[in-house]
């Protein structure tokens, strides 16, 4: 199966303070991230809250700019490219967002907000031809076309959510990033949009980053999965051979925890602890102060993500050991 996006040593670091002799602090949100997204396939990428997963959304679509590395989406070297070109990339990326409730603009109708990216890209000038376009998209999302004279706030946070896909999808994309779209919406609601994400992805032969710290709506959705933990790719392969058998002390951790809901005996203490930030770590393991698994050399040494199987990758000195 061919690649359509590709990252190579992206870095990102935020300044955290500045005080009177400069700057203090700085906070590398993505330390080093390689990864890759399969055409047609959904990439599933999990961790915790705080561990850079949207900072790397941002990064795939340079709607921020990395400090090192290099993104390849097709062929193209992303990081190369201009604003002005750029915008050919961008009518065949999406990114949804987390909440509904931000990511629409409350001061326009539901027709002014389709209709923009249509605009933008110069698409569909004709009115009778763009109105054409902008209900089939609502038809393929469950709305009708009554919607477009409404404002955001007249819709409940499934509603809001599916507007947004549609948004997304009204330029045709072939690649969208969803970045945590179930976590605003109540649980009822969530298998709802779970469903529509997979049907069209069916439809449109869409290929999905889908970033969510809940592994269980990752099990149901990707075909593969990448771990994340700081900043950094600690997991990476198949979703199958990840959630029988992991090998970082992290995602084993993360499984547990799923487990854990339905047993009290099962404990796992380190997910308990609150993760070192990245001012906190100089050398070593990230997951160093965490892991019940660590040995002396995860003090000093940096794991890298090597391959253990074909398309498996682990960041774990003691899986090496």
């Amino acid at each position: 199966m061919q690649i359509l996006i590709e990252a190579k040593g992206l870095k990102k670091t935020y300044i955290l303070r500045k005080g009177i002799w400069g700057i203090h602090d700085r906070i590398r949100a993505i330390d080093g991230v390689d990864l890759y997204i399969k055409k047609g396939e959904t990439l599933g990428l999990v961790g915790e809250s705080g561990c850079g997963k949207s900072t790397l959304a941002k990064l795939l679509l340079r709607l921020e700019e990395p400090d090192e590395g290099i993104i390849i989406y097709d062929g193209i070297n992303l990081t190369s490219l201009s604003d002005p070109e750029l915008k050919f990339i961008r009518k065949r990326t999406q990114i949804i967002f987390q909440d509904p409730f931000d990511s629409l603009n409350p001061r326009k109708k539901i027709l002014k907000i389709l209709e923009e990216p249509l605009k933008i890209h110069n698409l569909y000038n004709d009115k009778k031809l763009r109105k054409e376009k902008i209900e089939e998209v609502l038809e393929k999302v469950g709305l009708s076309p009554e919607v477009l004279d409404k404002y955001p706030h007249e819709f409940s946070g499934g509603q809001r959510q599916r507007i947004a896909i549609a948004r997304a999808i009204i330029l045709d994309p072939e690649f969208i990033i969803a970045d945590e779209p179930l976590s605003a919406l109540d649980v009822s609601v969530q298998a709802q949009i779970l469903k529509l994400f997979i049907e069209l992805k069916e439809k449109m032969q869409l290929t999905y980053l889908f970033i969510s710290h809940d592994i269980g709506i990752i099990e149901y959705i990707a075909n593969r999965i990448a771990v994340m933990y700081l900043g950094k790719i600690v997991e990476f392969g198949p979703k199958r051979e990840i959630l029988t058998s992991p090998l970082h002390p992290y995602t084993k951790g993360l499984l547990a925890s799923v487990l854990k809901l339905g047993s009290k005996s099962l404990s796992i203490p380190f997910l308990n602890e609150e993760p070192m930030n990245f001012k906190g770590i100089s050398e070593g393991c990230a997951f160093y102060h965490r892991c019940p698994e660590r040995i002396e050399r995860c003090k000093n040494e940096v794991p890298f993500l090597k391959g253990t199987e074909k398309g498996r990758f682990v960041a774990c000195l003691r899986v090496f050991t």
